[in-house]
Order: C-alpha cells, then structure tokens, then sequence
C-alpha cells in the first residue's frame, strides 16, 4: 500500500506548516512561537484535550479513538540550531544565528500530517498521544518529559519517533531492534602545575606535557580496555592552555566526548578515565580534576515494537524499501528517555541526496512528509485496531 490517499491530500498544506516552521527556527527549551503553530493547527483539526508548557515549551495533544484501550505515543522535536543558515531558500531562517539543520521542522510537520487524519479519521481504539518536544539538541527535553510524568499520567503504553536520513532515499526507512544511536558524556578536566619562565623549565610543573601525555593515555582505552565487539569512542576534541610563547602556564584544560551503547562498558570506561587523570597527573607531579557530565542514554529500540514499525513502513513503501539492519550511530538521541521508560521504536526515514544534518546547506526534502505522517498514523490504526 503507498502513502495514505487523505494524508497525500494534505502535501501542500503540509509543506506550508514546513515551511514556516522552518522560517522561523527556535532553539532548546525556547519553542514557544513553534508550540503556538502546532496548537493553532491542532485546534484546526479538532483536537481539544491540549496541554502546553510542558517542559517549559512543549506540547502534548490527545486524540481519543473509538471504543477504550491503551494509549500510543508519537513524538516529534521542534527545536533548531543555534547556527546560520546558508541555503538562500526563499523560505530561509529570518531568526539570525538559528537554523533548522536537523529538520525538526520536518519531524514536527510529518506529527502535526498525522494528528490532522487521526483526529478526521479516528480509526483506531483507544487514545494517542501526540508529543512535541522542546530541546532535544542538548538539552533533553525529552527527560524532562519523562521527569514531569507525560507518560504516567496519559498511560503511554509505547512510543515510536522518527527522524530524518540525508543519503537514505526519500520513500525508504531503515532501523535496528536494540541499540541505534549511543550514549553521550561529556569529559572536562582541568590540570594544575606551577608556570615559570619558558627558560627555566626546571622552575616549572609542567601541565601542558602532563596534558600531552593525558591525552596519549586516555586513548589507550578504547584499543586496550574495551572489547573490540562493543562498538566505543572517547575523543579529545580541545586541549586549552598558556598565553605567550615564552610562558609555561600554570593550568591546562581537556575536554572530551565519550560514545557507548553497553552501561557496564561506559562505567568501566568512567572508571579508567578516573584512573589515567589521576595517574598521569601524580607523574608529572601536577594535580586534576575531573567531571564527567551525563548525558543523553543510548538510543535502545525494543526489537518486538520495531519488528512491527518495520512491518508498518513495509506496508506504505514495500518491503524492499525498509531495513531493519541499520547500522548503530555513535550520535546521540533525547528519544532514549523515553525508551527507556516504554517499549517502542526510533527509525530513520529517507531525506534523498541532501546536505547532511548540522549542515548550513541542509533543509528537509517537503516530499518525505506525506511518507511519515503515513508511518504514525498507520502505527495508530495497526497497533489498535477498531
């Protein structure tokens, strides 16, 4: 079967809400503007049961199907990029400095397709929940979500989101049962030695070749420590310090990301972080310290629910065009909070021969709207059937 006939009807106007959401980009918990769009519409649609401000700027809407049952939940991001668009669309960012480059523009318009042909058609049981959700770009609007109890309180049985793949074809879908996308801490460490003249280094407790030598030891773990099956990464991305070339500084600073998807490989690697900052600074006779910042879990799919959103894409673009053999990212997804707290499914869906996300040339190809609000809304109508 290929898209819904009543959701394709709904391509250009769908492409207008894309549009202007993308002209108009907001970013972390600051949606306000973007959650005022998305009720303005679902009011359209004749949904009633709303709730705003949730996690600062999110929004949760309800559509009640036929006859009782379990509630579904379908969650899109609404936030942009605090970056400039480069694009020169005609519909391009008139907010300075922030950008849809992610195509959260896209992921709220394929949520707001879907909620207008629930709320039209209500072929299904029991109730959705339609989330949008500030934040996801850093700052886990999806955990706040949790923590204020969306899912508790509207009795979420399972979740399902998406997001958009430049490279991936438009009309395809690809996804994992398991992990998909990793786990993110951040890594800040701060080393203090004694600064002298650069002439008389014997003056000095050097912390800038105790960080040298940190950064050397700190990669010795991924090759050495962690299994090679269990798929980890530790970057040093910055190494600040001194001011002069004649100046050996007092401190010197390392910050780093880790990327795991096993809890027991991230707390070993946690540990041996600790360990080499310790080490390698009472070598060199300086001192550390270190934080470690969490952030967000790895992304796990529930292998049942995603057999069945595999299933579910099958049915509106072939079988040839989905995959459930999807490569795991070490990006990182809020959406996790959620899977970790209900059964569901995280897949990705085709975006064509676009720039890549993050990108300043990128924008979400309007095509692959009609092909996602088809995907949520089937998922309603086959996970509770009339």
């Amino acid at each position: 079967m290929p898209i819904i006939n009543r959701i394709g009807d709904y391509h250009e106007e769908m492409k207008g809400w894309r549009r202007h959401i993308h002209a108009n980009p907001e970013i972390m918990f600051d949606c306000h503007e973007t959650a005022d769009f998305v009720v303005e519409r679902l009011k359209e649609f004749g949904i009633d049961q709303i709730e705003t401000g949730v996690a600062t700027s999110g929004v949760v809407a309800i559509i009640e199907g036929q006859g009782a049952g379990p509630t579904i939940g379908l969650r899109a991001d609404m936030d942009a990029l605090p970056m400039p668009e480069e694009t020169g669309l005609e519909y391009q960012s008139t907010n300075s400095g922030k950008m849809h480059a992610c195509g959260h523009d896209g992921h709220t318009t394929m949520l707001l397709g879907a909620a207008k042909y629930l709320a039209e058609t209500r072929n299904f049981k029991g109730r959705v929940a339609l989330m949008f959700q500030p934040a996801e770009e850093g700052g886990g609007g999806a955990d706040v979500m949790v923590k204020q109890g969306v899912l508790d309180k509207h009795n979420v049985e399972q979740v399902y989101a998406l997001h958009n793949l430049p490279g991936l074809p438009v009309g395809h879908f690809t996804t994992v049962p398991g992990p998909i996308m990793a786990a993110v801490d951040t890594l800040d460490v701060t080393i203090t030695g004694k600064g002298s003249h650069a002439a008389y280094p014997h003056e000095s407790v050097d912390p800038v070749i105790c960080a040298v030598s940190m950064v050397q030891n700190l990669q010795s773990v991924v090759s050495r420590n962690v299994d090679p099956m269990h798929q980890t990464v530790l970057s040093v991305t910055q190494i600040h310090t001194g001011s002069a070339h004649n100046v050996i500084p007092d401190t010197a600073k390392i910050q780093a990301t880790l990327r795991t998807f096993d809890v027991d490989v991230r707390a070993m690697v946690i540990a041996r972080i600790a360990d080499i900052v310790n080490g390698t600074a009472a070598a060199f006779g300086c001192k550390a310290a270190h934080e470690l910042w969490d952030g967000y879990p790895a992304t796990v799919n529930d292998p049942n629910k995603t057999h069945f959103a595999a299933d579910v894409a099958k049915a509106i673009v072939g079988e040839e065009n989905v995959s459930v053999e999807a490569v795991p990212s070490m990006g990182a997804e809020d959406f996790s909070f959620m899977l970790n707290e209900r059964p569901g499914s995280y897949l990705f869906i085709g975006n064509g021969d676009t720039a890549m996300l993050h990108n300043t040339a990128y924008d979400f190809d309007d095509d692959v709207s009609v092909h996602g609000a088809s995907f949520f809304a089937k998922v309603v109508e086959t996970a509770q059937p009339l």
